[in-house]
């Protein structure tokens, strides 16, 4: 495969939606018509079912870290691997089966972050739990989380993934500009607020 096809190949794993899949298969509402609207494991978590959650934070995650795998157990030098990687985290964020409206992409970029470095996925990973336990928002600990990974992705592994980890942390800001918003006008929802969706209807 080439790197196009690489790319193409990531992109594609990375557009399954698995908060509306793990949704449907639990007879939960679309997490696209309630809460933030967004397909994510946190808009999951608001139907109240933490299993669906779950399983919708660590198949998002997956996809990201199985894309490079994949990528590699084919062949691919490590060009190739990262451009996986960042396709389908791309792919998450556009998901050609929801119409190019996806996820906001946490839990992908920390897939792709352990498909780089094991370490470098751990210290994302436990500056995300350290902020959401002190803040009690999901969307500052992943800003928190997004803005410390180029620079241990500098000190752990070296300065061309620390590039493309750079890459993805200016798109999870971007994909977090309105939550920016609520989190400076003191309306941004907390972790644990449930919103059901007869609440939300």
């Amino acid at each position: 495969m080439t790197l196009l096809g690489f790319a193409v190949f990531g992109y594609l794993l990375g557009s399954l939606p698995f908060a509306v899949l793990v949704s449907k298969a639990f007879g939960l509402p679309d997490p696209r018509s309630f809460g933030s609207k967004n397909p994510g494991a946190t808009n999951v978590l608001r139907s109240g079912n933490k299993a669906a959650a779950l399983l919708t934070l660590l198949g998002d995650a997956a996809k990201g870290w199985l894309a490079m795998w994949l990528a590699g157990l084919l062949g691919a030098d490590a060009i190739g691997i990262a451009a996986a990687g960042l396709a389908a985290f791309l792919g998450h964020i556009f998901p050609l089966f929801l119409g190019f409206r996806g996820g906001k992409g946490v839990a992908t970029a920390l897939g792709v972050l352990a498909g780089f470095s094991g370490w470098l996925a751990l210290v994302c990973a436990l500056t995300w739990v350290a902020a959401a336990a002190l803040f009690r928002y999901s969307s500052l600990a992943a800003l928190a989380a997004a803005a410390v990974a180029p620079f241990a992705a500098w000190g752990i592994v070296g300065g061309e993934v620390a590039v493309a980890v750079a890459v993805m942390s200016v798109l999870l800001f971007w994909r977090h500009r309105e939550n920016i918003r609520k989190l400076l006008a003191g309306t941004e929802s907390r972790i644990g607020k449930k919103k059901s969706a007869a609440a939300a209807q």
